[in-house]
């Protein structure tokens, strides 16, 4: 996630960089997609409190994705921004967690994950890669710097094992496909935040440009099948994949 105004992730480190990340402003873009991934979020610990029943969502998403914050909130522990950015950074990483715990452990939520469908290996086909591109694409040759790259390449495909999932059950239940749609919409308004940026502030930043692009693309055929459900009104079906 990346977080509005102060709130935003370390896109930057060090002391020169720190004060032009602090720098940013404000924009209706940023903020509406802080907020529409915060509304995932929360949609999904709703659906899991409520419905007792994890099925159709992929706890290696979650898990993923609680690796992209803990690597991008790193400067949590030497660098304060603000009570905005401290308290939503440690939202972002505790709601992640606790789904994860939820859908592991929690009984009866843990008794309904379903552990053969959500099957995608990240750890052997995503988390090596993306360090080795962080390695690669990184500013600085340091710790906080290189987890950073890496949580931009994470984040890129962290909804691999969530889309994988949802093309073996198929039929999508209305909160867990509302869920992903937040998300697709969360980084569709990142993307017109760094067109507004670019123009405004002349903010430049490739990797996270390319990342997310990478992010959105992954979510077009699921977004149009979304669409298509809510306009007509009916319940999400994947088409069986060829």
């Amino acid at each position: 996630s990346s977080l509005a105004f102060a709130c935003a992730p370390p896109e930057i480190h060090g002391a020169s960089r720190l004060k032009s990340r602090v720098a940013a402003t404000m924009n209706i873009f940023r903020l509406s997609g802080d907020m529409l991934h915060l509304a995932s979020i929360l949609l999904l610990v709703f659906k899991l409190h409520k419905s007792k029943n994890c099925a159709g969502v992929s706890c290696r998403m979650q898990e993923m994705y609680a690796l992209v914050f803990i690597f991008r909130y790193l400067d949590l522990f030497w660098s304060f921004i603000s009570v905005y950015n401290t308290v939503m950074k440690l939202v972002f990483i505790t709601l992640t967690l606790y789904l994860v715990y939820m859908m592991r452990m929690k009984l009866p939520v843990a008794a309904t994950y379903e552990r053969r469908s959500d099957s995608f290996q990240y750890e052997l086909y995503l988390l090596g890669p993306c360090v080795l591109l962080g390695l690669i694409c990184t500013d600085e040759y340091t710790l906080p710097d290189i987890l950073w790259s890496t949580s931009i390449w994470l984040e890129s495909v962290a909804i691999i094992p969530q889309l994988v999932l949802l093309q073996h059950v198929r039929e999508v239940e209305n909160l867990t496909s509302d869920f992903v749609g937040c998300m697709g919409a969360y980084r569709a308004f990142y993307i017109l935040n760094w067109i507004y940026r670019y123009f405004a502030e002349d903010y430049v930043n490739l990797v996270g440009w390319i990342g997310g692009l990478v992010q959105t693309a992954l979510y077009c055929d699921f977004f149009y099948y979304y669409a298509k459900s809510k306009w007509y009104g009916n319940k999400l079906v994947l088409p069986v994949a060829t």
